[in-house]
């Protein structure tokens, strides 16, 4: 029987809360399918640990974790710690560190779900946001100058590397592939002179090598209005950092809620342990009430079985998610129900 090895992360606010439920999923799932998870938990890499100790995780965390087979992450963020120390303490070094350059963000508008948008219809929007996760916008090249002074600067370098730029392309290329053969590349290159029309000639350049898949260039800003607009165009959208940190979350948004929004941090070679995660955040204002939407965390612990080799344990649980809310009236808040947490989760592995 295979065994494999998790990390588990529960982080801050509502993370504690949505890890447990995906966890009991990720059980159940082992017994029907004949595999085990061995869960090692870092309760205390957390912003509480910086408030106490000044990191988010020990000197020797990525060390801790490089023996393990996936990580899942519940939430990382606390009002009393500044978001860029806390994101850059925890979850941007695990990214780095492990070369986790594909970022994947599923969208899709189940029936049950009303989306705010009109013309988002279950059925008809399911796509796939493959953000580029280590570089680009996100870079750590740059400084201030002057602080304190009348004038005090800051400088922000964006990054783009042919290789960060080229691999994440070829990952998105070959995903349209085994999707509907539709890639649509988000660019800015009519302002942003140098790093954009760079991503453009290599989008062009690494298509020549998939013919089969359709493919075409959007500006961010026009993309933006489109994924509200006509969500069901879409098949792979393949994003920089920024962008496709910015459109996932719009998407999820379109698709009725934050709540449901998983996300995979996947390091497609296997060299190290990929991490995933729900997009919704720590979530504070709620956290410690038993009100959170599961789901995020349930539908990444999904990914995170695909990506151990067990899809068709992967397609149970988003076969019984869509079940739920197809055919039961249990909703979490987010969703316009008043189900806790925990209703909710009995309700999924009910139907499992």
């Amino acid at each position: 029987m295979t065994n494999h090895r998790i990390a588990l992360i529960p982080g801050d606010g509502i993370g504690a809360e949505v890890l447990p439920p995906a966890q009991q999923v990720l059980d159940v799932l082992g017994r029907r399918h004949g595999f085990t998870l061995s869960y090692t938990s870092y309760d205390d890499w957390s912003c509480e640990r910086y408030l106490r100790e000044g990191a988010m995780m020990p000197a020797d965390g990525l060390a801790q974790l490089r023996d393990k087979d996936a990580i899942l992450l519940g939430a990382v963020g606390h009002p009393g710690v500044p978001d860029h120390v806390s994101l850059w303490g925890l979850l941007i070094p695990i990214r780095r560190g492990f070369r986790q350059y594909v970022n994947l963000r599923p969208i899709k508008v189940f029936e049950g779900i009303d989306s705010p948008v009109r013309g988002a219809r279950a059925g008809e929007v399911d796509f796939v946001v493959v953000r580029e996760n280590v570089e680009g916008e996100y870079s750590e090249v740059g400084g201030r100058l002057n602080r304190g002074f009348p004038d005090e600067m800051a400088v922000q370098e964006a990054v783009f590397t042919r290789a960060g730029v080229t691999r994440l392309l070829d990952y998105a290329f070959q995903l349209a592939e085994q999707r509907k053969g539709r890639l649509t590349s988000a660019t800015k290159s009519n302002g942003i002179v140098h790093t954009m029309p760079f991503w453009d000639e290599l989008v062009a350049e690494r298509a020549a090598s998939f013919p089969q898949v359709g493919w075409g260039q959007e500006h961010i800003d026009a993309l933006a209005a489109k994924f509200v607009l006509e969500p069901a165009r879409f098949d792979v959208v393949v994003a920089s950092n920024l962008f496709g940190d910015i459109l996932s979350d719009l998407a999820a948004a379109v698709a009725g809620s934050i709540g449901l929004a998983p996300a995979a941090n996947l390091n497609p070679e296997r060299e190290f342990p990929s991490m995933f995660e729900p997009v919704h955040g720590s979530a504070p204002d709620i956290a410690g009430q038993d009100i959170a939407n599961p789901l995020g965390a349930i539908w990444s612990a999904a990914m995170m079985l695909d990506h151990l080799g067990h899809p068709r344990a992967a397609k149970d649980i988003t076969d019984a998610m869509a079940a739920v809310l197809a055919k039961t009236d249990v909703r979490t808040r987010d969703l316009g129900g008043t189900a806790s947490t925990a209703d909710f989760t009995d309700k999924l592995l009910e139907v499992l």
